[in-house]
């Protein structure tokens, strides 16, 4: 009777585990997110995108400002905000007393109602067109988390930047990922930032450019993530099957080159435009319907890339509407999985998505990977200090295994300009 007692509480236990876990169809949590940009002058009500995102059981979100309307209409929600701070302000919050006073009064009386979870310092600011900035950065960072830790509310705020894949000096093959030397000091003060709070490395993303770049090369099955051949880092012999991992992973070799381990790689912006001028190849309905569709079943099934296979990888779609006021070419405006009507511009299946959903079931938008408590408040200081190993170096893979890569420098630079363009 005891023997059998122990077999129905260790068959308990694995039952709890399966429901209660993410894995398997009932415990299946996505960890994806889509931006909501507001440039534009026919947008829906912030009352009916949060509807919106109730219908699509979506509860993650990303927007680029601070507004106050946003901020007071998803309180109470589900929706989990990550909040973005300016570029044209970051040398105001040098000053450790203006950031105290731009979290107090953008921040703060929000919480904990809005669901306020990143603040992310400026936009792409390591490659922004003023060089000035990119001074600002670290010490901006630095402030603002000092002024959420002062006002006690540091605890689900992580502080970081989103960049660009132009960062990067080499990128393919990915084990040759490296940093662009003269923005190595500045991310090496970064990063040791990152490591310190356990804040996440944030990049933009866009295998669109690489492929609208050179299409008689690039393999748009790869791009797009359909079935392909792909192609097989000969340093680290680990396969890919599509563009965004490869890119991915190319920043965690970077990150892991100057010295640094454990911090975890997000995207902040990935997406396929719809439309576009003659000279924007591959921008179509039918390749951004693919796209986004291919990219929301791999998260879905809860994928990491092929350095962090057990780590979630997420990501955040870019974006939720066209934006008819966004300068540039005609696929700037033209990366809406919905019009500003709030009809679908394609379907990439999230209606099916939350129309199956239970609450077993439901679409989350919240990320699962591995989060690092943290023991207490901590205050932290510039210092910059990293261990450098050259080219060569160990990078901890999430089963544990180290894999030591030996990189080449007989790789060429393929990141050209903004938004970085990547070959594979």
């Amino acid at each position: 009777m005891a023997a059998f007692i122990r077999r129905m509480a260790v068959t308990y236990f694995f039952v709890t585990l399966f429901f209660s876990a993410d894995i398997g169809f009932f415990g299946r949590v996505a960890s994806f997110g889509i931006n909501y940009g507001q440039v534009a002058n026919n947008l829906p009500s912030p009352d009916k995108v949060l509807e919106l995102f109730s219908n699509l059981k979506i509860t993650k979100t990303r927007i680029y400002d601070t507004n106050p309307q946003i901020l007071s209409v998803f309180a109470h929600s589900n929706v989990e905000v990550i909040v973005t701070i300016e570029n044209q302000i970051l040398n105001q919050l040098n000053d450790p007393q203006q950031a105290l006073q731009w979290v107090s009064g953008h921040i703060k009386p929000y919480l904990p109602g809005t669901k306020i979870t990143g603040i992310q310092v400026g936009n792409e600011v390591f490659t922004d067109g003023d060089t000035t900035l990119i001074q600002y950065l670290v010490p901006a960072v630095v402030n603002i988390h000092n002024a959420l830790v002062q006002l006690g509310i540091d605890s689900n705020i992580h502080v970081s930047t989103p960049c660009s894949l132009q960062v990067l000096q080499e990128s393919y093959p990915p084990s040759a990922g490296s940093f662009k030397s003269e923005i190595s000091g500045i991310m090496s003060q970064f990063l040791n930032f990152l490591s310190t709070t356990k804040a996440p490395f944030w990049i933009n993303a866009y295998p669109y450019f690489a492929y609208k770049d050179d299409p008689n090369k690039i393999s748009l099955d790869y791009v797009l993530f359909n079935p392909n051949e792909g192609m097989v880092d000969p340093n680290t012999n680990l396969h890919y099957d599509n563009m965004l991992y490869a890119q991915v992973d190319a920043v965690s070799f970077a990150i892991a080159k100057l010295g640094f381990s454990g911090i975890e790689v997000r995207v902040s912006e990935t997406g396929w435009p719809s439309k576009g001028d003659l000279d924007e190849a591959g921008a179509t309905v039918q390749n951004a319907q693919t796209y986004n569709r291919n990219l929301l079943r791999r998260q879905m099934a809860n994928e990491g890339t092929p350095l962090s296979p057990r780590m979630r990888l997420e990501a955040y779609f870019f974006a939720l509407f066209n934006e008819d006021l966004k300068t540039g070419a005609t696929s700037e405006r033209n990366y809406g999985l919905f019009q500003p009507d709030e009809s679908m511009t394609y379907n990439v299946g999230l209606a099916a998505f939350a129309a199956s959903s239970t609450s077993a079931t439901s679409i989350s938008l919240s990320s699962s990977a591995t989060k690092t408590k943290k023991s207490g408040p901590t205050h932290f200081l510039i210092d910059g200090a990293t261990k450098r190993h050259g080219n060569s170096f160990q990078v901890q893979l999430e089963d544990h295994l180290l894999l030591s890569a030996t990189l080449s420098p007989i790789y060429p630079t393929i990141i050209s300009h903004n938004p970085a363009r990547s070959m594979w």
